[in-house]
């Protein structure tokens, strides 16, 4: 898998971005990625040396569409990666906060 088809987008929220204060950043990856997959792609595209990466697999909502109709959203995997203290933080995430 190449790096850009490992992490799918940022995860932009209020406690997201209290984390990226402690260079603590959250992602959607791809739902077949394992840690380390996920540990080398940020450091590849980021260029930023990780420590940790937990990972969440999030289950797919129930939602309703019209009146009987109803079903499920995607399910998808999240992963927090945690950068080193000697490492630079993520740009992406500095011109959010």
């Amino acid at each position: 898998m190449i790096a850009h088809d490992i992490i799918v987008r940022p995860i932009i929220t209020e406690k997201s971005m209290i984390g990226a204060v402690n260079k603590v950043y959250t992602f959607e990856v791809a739902k077949t990625a394992n840690k380390i997959e996920i540990a080398k792609a940020c450091e590849e595209v980021f260029k930023v040396k990780v420590a940790k990466v937990n990972t969440i697999s999030v289950r797919g909502k129930f939602r309703r569409q019209g009146r009987n109709n109803g079903g499920y959203t995607k399910s998808w995997k999240k992963a927090v990666v945690t950068l080193a203290e000697d490492s630079k933080p993520i740009e992406f995430f500095e011109g959010m906060m």
